[in-house]
């Protein structure tokens, strides 16, 4: 994969969801590069979180979901290139806020001295309030608290009035006590807090040497910022103004001007804390705050030039999702009935993301639409455009759904297991479709599944996810052939074309975990047969089996025992030509 350009680099990702006032975990710091004209597929149980993971790139999280750490570049040259025209209002603008950011740089000065007095501030906080280790303690009892009588609100729920009264009442008095104890417990800790303060209050000697500390840093951070900046600080000072302008300068000009006032307080707190702006990845992350930063590169007279990078974990701005999900990022959903309007006929529905996404007229819309519907095997395309989808049959009404996912040329097509609502005998064709358009539209698919077989039939690479998290990533001949993780055994052993006559088909025994909940040691111990004792204390981490092939299992750690793969998948090569023709 070296000679193939990265389009997508998924790192460190974790998406959560609030839930009835708790939290759920749907993917646990998942890392992944996905390359350029390839075919990867996401395969795991239902649950693991292979549509989550997907939707978190397309901007299509439900509203209680969010990213709550990761980055999602996305390494688009034509999106990222970015054009602002120089107004005279835009000049002005660029000049005050680089003579801001001059005044601003005279903290970085004292950003030292700085760090010093807000660690002492800290320390006197701390010794007047909890310690670390008491709100810890504390924090981690109320929400388990907090997470029963939530459950046990939610089960009373659903308890019939009719016929259950007397659970409903058993319910009320422990959601009552549950209360008494949440209660008792803030009362507890605000108690502690003031006992912790008047003792502070009445230590004279620490009150006498901190107030001594704190008059001496604070002499010394007054001279410090006093000084004048290089001239080097006020040519960065003019690039990072330009970069402020350039970053919000898609936005409506009331949006845009609250936009530059808050990352002038940004880039003043940053420069108060001695952040090296200097560094990308530290002035990146000062941006990201607020939006994402556009890199200043050349400007003429008319406009500046820039380049940015484009955080899909970050976006802030709806707009910015239109530049991207249907014309950049498309989707390809499970069932072709609910993706289409039944209301609206075929050839509009297809014109209609054409006109939006691409500057054309509606004959051109249409000639391009008719045009698509050739391309994904509709006969008749031109008496057929405007028919509505009832007229169509699932395969024909799919084929429709691929078409306007491909409208607007996306450079990466997900295909959230777009053959599993169609008869067998057309899934082939609707695969078979879906490959040979990559040829032609060099676009990547991204293939959610649980069936292997399709797997077997369309991808070039495979990534295992298990409770949030990938398990085993490699080419489709290694994980198929050599798989490494005990969940991809578990996996194929289940394939019911790769059961024998008169043998018992295998079943992966148990639940997946609750990702409610911390998840200690490998999420599949409970599971797996060929569990370690390691398993259940520590997470394994990714182990490298070749260049493409990797696998998150202690079985891959060179003191572990050898433990054989399952007979159901030894010599597994012969089977899989016999059952799925690779």
């Amino acid at each position: 994969m070296e000679d193939k350009k990265v389009l997508l680099s998924v790192e460190n990702l974790q998406v959560k969801f609030r839930v009835r006032g708790r939290i759920l975990t749907a993917i646990r710091g998942v890392s992944l590069d996905i390359y350029e004209n390839e075919s990867i597929a996401i395969v795991g149980e239902s649950g693991s979180g292979k549509s989550v993971f997907t939707k978190t790139f397309a901007g299509m999280l439900d509203s209680n979901g969010y990213v709550s750490e990761g980055k999602i570049i996305f390494n688009d040259e034509e999106l990222a290139d970015t054009h602002v025209k120089l107004t005279p209002l835009a000049k002005n603008i660029i000049k005050s806020t680089a003579q801001k950011l001059n005044q601003y740089s005279k903290l970085e000065l004292g950003a030292a001295t700085y760090r010093e007095i807000t660690a002492l501030e800290d320390e006197k906080r701390d010794r007047m309030g909890l310690s670390e280790e008491e709100k810890e303690k504390a924090e981690s009892q109320m929400k388990e608290l907090v997470a029963k009588r939530t459950n046990l609100f939610n089960q009373k729920q659903t308890f019939d009035p009719s016929k259950e009264k007397d659970k409903i009442k058993e319910a009320a008095a422990q959601i009552k006590q549950l209360d008494a104890q949440i209660k008792e417990m803030q009362k507890q800790n605000a108690q502690t807090e003031k006992e912790h303060k008047t003792a502070a209050a009445a230590d004279t000697e620490y009150k006498k040497q901190y107030d001594e500390k704190m008059s001496a840093l604070k002499k010394q951070y007054e001279k410090e910022i006093a000084g004048e900046i290089t001239p080097e600080t006020r040519e960065r000072n003019e690039i990072l103004a330009k970069e402020v302008y350039l970053s919000v300068g898609r936005y409506g000009f009331n949006k845009r001007v609250q936009l530059i006032a808050k990352l002038e307080k940004a880039l003043q707190k940053a420069m108060r804390f001695g952040v090296d702006l200097s560094d990308d990845n530290q002035r990146n992350a000062v941006f990201d705050t607020v939006a994402f930063r556009v890199k200043y590169l050349d400007e003429t007279a008319e406009a500046l030039h820039g380049t940015c990078i484009l955080n899909l974990a970050n976006v802030k701005y709806s707009k910015d999702w239109g530049q991207i999900r249907g014309k950049r990022i498309a989707t390809v959903f499970q069932d072709p009935m609910t993706s289409l309007n039944p209301i609206i006929t075929i050839g509009k529905q297809i014109t209609s993301i054409i006109m939006k996404h691409q500057e054309c007229t509606e004959v051109e819309a249409r000639t391009r639409a008719l045009e698509l519907m050739y391309k994904v095997g509709i006969p008749n395309a031109e008496k057929r455009f405007d028919d509505y989808p009832f007229q169509y049959s699932g395969g024909m009404r799919q084929r429709i759904v691929i078409a306007i996912a491909l409208s607007c040329q996306p450079k990466i097509l997900i295909c959230d297991e777009p053959t599993t609502a169609l008869d067998v005998t057309i899934q082939a064709q609707i695969l078979k479709l879906l490959k040979d358009l990559q040829k032609e539209f060099n676009y990547t698919i991204v293939f959610i599944t649980h069936d292997l077989g399709v797997v077997a039939n369309i991808a070039d690479r495979v990534a295992v996810l298990y409770a949030g998290q990938i398990v085993e990533l490699g080419t489709v001949e290694e994980v198929f052939y050599d798989p490494r993780h005990p969940y991809t055994w578990a996996l194929l052993s289940s394939l019911p074309q790769l059961a024998q006559r008169n043998t018992k088909l295998y079943s992966i025994t148990g639940t997946p975990p609750s990702l409610y909940n911390n998840i200690v040691g490998d999420a599949f111990a409970p599971r797996n047969p060929y569990c370690l004792k390691i398993d259940t204390l520590v997470e394994p981490p990714m182990f490298q089996v070749s260049e493409t092939h990797f696998a998150k299992t202690w079985l891959l750690e060179p003191n572990a025992p050898k433990i054989e793969k399952p007979e159901a998948i030894q010599n597994i090569h012969e089977k899989l030509i016999k059952a799925f023709n690779i």
